[in-house]
């Protein structure tokens, strides 16, 4: 992958609040300064000032400015290149020349649109793009739906489809896909079974709203001893054995291998 992202864990902060900023930094692997939704638009100056001073490490944040074609995205920019960062995330990407307009600076194309949907695949294959996500609420609201789940608080159909076309379309130009973020802060197993499957499919992270939603994550995305022990067994098996074989009761082929060598790549060990 272009970017090989240092953890799971991305954690939005609004970057109006600069207090927050190394607390931010030091439960997540990757912080995300906000300078859109997370921050009123009256706000939006002493935040643009906040991120110019800002010192986090550069390989460890990113910075979610405001769409093209918008005032705000101007002088984010303007901010941006002030500042000591060079990878932001561009809100309601819509288009693939969006995200090449902002080269050189890598980013992460926030699709939540229609058009940002349709267009995932595209905008995946830009040469400064280096992760995808997927909105789940701005694209309901911008078809003129309520809501992206359903009573059980699962996601609805249309919120399932844009997460599988993302994920698929990050995997056509082997970049990273991130997964929607879950609301309901409170809601700790929800967002526990959402981050496991997120995890299992082959997310590369689940930003947080919130910071006691990160350790939910982070164990999400960990494999279980089980997994690691099983992935090991896997791996020496395949060094002696030739083509399809039987461990145990599963059926041992190429695919079966590769994801043993990304279960172990999760834990930091060589497959």
């Amino acid at each position: 992958m272009k970017w090989v992202v240092p953890g799971p864990v991305f954690l939005f902060c609004p970057a109006d609040r600069p207090d927050r900023f190394a607390k931010a930094a030091a439960v997540s692997d990757v912080v995300i300064l906000d300078l859109e939704d997370g921050v009123a638009p009256e706000r939006r100056p002493a935040a643009r000032d906040a991120v110019r001073a800002a010192t986090l490490s550069p390989e460890a944040t990113i910075v979610r400015i405001n769409p093209v074609g918008t005032t705000d995205h101007i002088l984010d920019l303007e901010a941006i290149r002030a500042s000591a960062f060079s990878r932001v995330m561009l809100a309601k990407t819509s288009s693939a020349d969006e995200v090449r307009s902002l080269a050189p600076l890598e980013v992460v194309a926030l699709c939540e649109t229609p058009r940002g949907v349709q267009a995932s695949e595209e905008i995946a294959g830009c040469i400064n793009t280096i992760a995808v996500m997927w909105g789940s609420e701005d694209l309901v609201a911008a078809i003129g739906g309520s809501s992206s789940r359903t009573a059980d608080g699962a996601l609805g159909d249309l919120a399932r489809y844009a997460r599988a076309k993302i994920l698929v379309d990050s995997g056509v130009h082997n970049v990273g896909a991130l997964d929607t973020v879950f609301l309901d802060f409170g809601d700790l197993d929800g967002l526990r079974r959402e981050a496991s499957d997120a995890s299992a499919m082959g997310f590369v992270g689940t930003p947080c709203i919130h910071p006691n939603q990160v350790e939910v994550v982070r164990n999400a995305y960990r494999p279980s001893d089980t997994q690691v022990d099983f992935a090991k067994e896997v791996l020496a098996a395949a060094k002696v054995q030739g083509g399809v074989f039987r461990l145990g009761d599963v059926m041992v082929d190429g695919p079966v291998i590769a994801q043993a060598r990304q279960i172990l790549k999760r834990v930091g060990e060589d497959g």
